[in-house]
């Protein structure tokens, strides 16, 4: 489990794809303070395993389905990518609760500079869209951020100059793809009232109130 707060910008240094799977050598500093064989760290957003730990980095190993649905499988060398090690529950939840389990890959569409501020707007797979909702909380490259608005498939977010300093949503523009997370809350409403919580008094009427109608 993450929080979505990104704690180091880590660069890629080697690639070694391997038969069903890819070894990812990623330099980093931060993030290897207490990070031992067997953590887990986050990459862009997808949950990965350390497989070795050193000095100047540590290696994680990612499997064809996370090749596939995120994009780890698209990464070269010298790319760089938000890190965050795994949250301790005497930690300070500062972002949201963010597994490090990807939905789904999304495309930037715009970015406009804003000058003390970045809008950057974001199509996401159409089966994404019922969990996403204006003001709800929603996870980019691994980033906690807020949902300002929802059209359709698209969503937009307002990046602060602190979040375009620290992540690399500063590299990010239009055509390029994102990991994406949806709010955790928002999945488990849906399981709730498909499961039969319309008779414990949580209907699709009330969801609707809520913003989880999209």
């Amino acid at each position: 489990m993450f929080t979505g707060i990104v704690e180091e910008i880590g660069t890629v240094r080697s690639i070694d794809g391997r038969s069903g799977y890819q070894r990812t050598s990623i330099e980093a500093t931060t993030v290897l303070d207490g990070l031992e064989v067997g953590d887990s760290v986050s990459l862009a957003g997808a949950c990965h395993t350390a497989v070795e730990v050193a000095e100047s980095g540590f290696i994680v190993e990612s499997v064809e389905e996370t090749l596939r649905r995120t994009t780890v499988g698209s990464l070269r060398v010298g790319d760089r990518l938000n890190l965050e090690r795994s949250v301790r529950l005497s930690d300070r939840l500062d972002g949201h609760l963010v597994q490090g389990h990807v939905d789904g890959v999304g495309q930037v569409v715009q970015r406009v500079d804003g000058g003390d501020h970045w809008d950057y707007t974001v199509e996401m797979p159409s089966a994404l869209s019922r969990y996403v909702a204006e003001k709800g909380s929603i996870a980019i490259d691994g980033i906690s951020l807020t949902v300002v608005s929802v059209d359709g498939d698209r969503f937009s977010v307002t990046i602060i100059p602190h979040t375009m300093k620290v992540t690399t949503m500063k590299d990010r523009s239009q055509g390029d793809r994102v990991n994406l997370e949806v709010d955790l809350v928002a999945r488990y409403l849906e399981r709730l009232v498909s499961g039969g919580a319309e008779s414990e008094g949580l209907t699709a009427e009330s969801l609707q109130r809520m913003g989880y109608d999209r």
